[in-house]
């Protein structure tokens, strides 16, 4: 039988935010999407309000990414600017130079010296083969555009930005996959300490919800139903062989409390838990999953890191679920709430 990974239930206490259970409930956190609707495609900017501690994990065999090794604890940037997810592969990571001229410009809530070079990381997915317009993807304009619009408000989810061409569930072929997307969750403690997530999910394999261990999106049969992969790969039934890279979870967690360098890719790697949760199977050499974990330190308390890493795993997983859950059809690409 199938063991299935369980998700950690969370303390009594611990619960959303009523008026914002998004990414953006964490103080110091803007989001704002750009989507090009005519393919669809588009392109997620998580902002930093103020000096923001990053990590990093990338357990994907295919990741397509910029500026992710000056997070690395050993090296020298301390802070970001912005983060960037965007669609149209490695073409998407012009994206980053676009938020990178609007933070340049002045824009924004916070001071900056001319001198001062915008750090932005970046990771894509791709979603060439979504609504046969290859040729259309996001560029240096779109995320000028998403970083104008970001904002402190709860953050949009399902079938925008980032997420606009996601799609999970290709262990059986792309004519088989449904729609993925993007999808946020948050946490608060009654002491104030918050940890929030969001992902842009476009995963070869299936998801799952946590808690229950029943798929919500994936691979699908003839007559609609979903395959399973957990127990069609326990066949030994052939796959499809998924070209390197098509595949891809992004996802960033973030916390109100004080993190250094090292805690900050410390939480990244247990946040990466919540992939493994909630995708399966995950981190394929197909995919290039990757997590980013950023602290604000506007808490004035100090949390446990082993408590924040294991909350960030949690909510990440949550986030993947609402994912499928808030996208829509696309593209003629079925999403979860057409399903019968």
């Amino acid at each position: 039988m199938t063991a299935v990974l369980m998700l950690a239930a969370l303390p009594a206490c611990a619960q959303a935010p009523a008026d914002n259970p998004t990414l953006t409930a964490v103080e110091g956190i803007l989001v704002g999407h750009h989507t090009l609707a005519e393919r669809p495609t588009g392109c997620t900017v998580i902002l930093a309000d103020g000096l923001v501690v990053a990590g990093v994990s990338q357990r994907g065999s295919a990741p397509g990414t910029r500026d992710t090794d000056l997070l690395e604890s050993a090296n020298a940037a301390d802070r970001v600017d912005a983060v960037v997810f965007s669609g149209g592969s490695a073409f998407g990571l012009d994206v980053a130079t676009g938020v990178m001229r609007w933070i340049d410009e002045g824009h924004g809530p916070w001071a900056r010296r001319p001198t001062d070079v915008p750090i932005v990381p970046a990771a894509v997915l791709i979603d060439l083969w979504v609504g046969g317009q290859p040729s259309i993807r996001p560029g240096a304009d779109c995320g000028y555009r998403a970083a104008s619009k970001a904002s402190r408000a709860a953050v949009e989810e399902g079938s925008v930005g980032a997420g606009a061409g996601a799609t999970v569930g290709k262990l059986t072929g792309l004519d088989r996959a449904m729609k993925g997307g993007i999808g946020s969750a948050a946490i608060v403690l009654p002491g104030g300490l918050r940890v929030a997530a969001l992902a842009a999910v476009n995963a070869l394999g299936d998801v799952v919800d946590p808690s229950s261990g029943v798929v919500i999106a994936g691979a699908r049969a003839d007559d609609g139903s979903l395959r399973d992969a957990r127990k069609l790969l326990r066949t030994g039934a052939t796959v499809q062989r998924t070209r390197v890279s098509e595949n891809t979870t992004l996802a960033v967690v973030a916390t109100n409390a004080h993190l250094t360098k090292a805690e900050a890719n410390r939480v990244a790697q247990m946040a990466d838990a919540g992939i493994a949760r909630a995708v399966t199977p995950a981190h394929t050499t197909a995919d290039g999953d990757t997590v980013f974990a950023l602290a604000t330190g506007r808490w004035n308390g100090r949390g446990d890191l082993s408590e924040i890493g294991a909350l960030a795993a949690d909510v990440l997983a949550e986030a993947i679920v609402r994912a499928v859950k808030r996208a829509t059809t696309v593209a003629g690409i079925p999403a979860v709430r057409d399903l019968k």
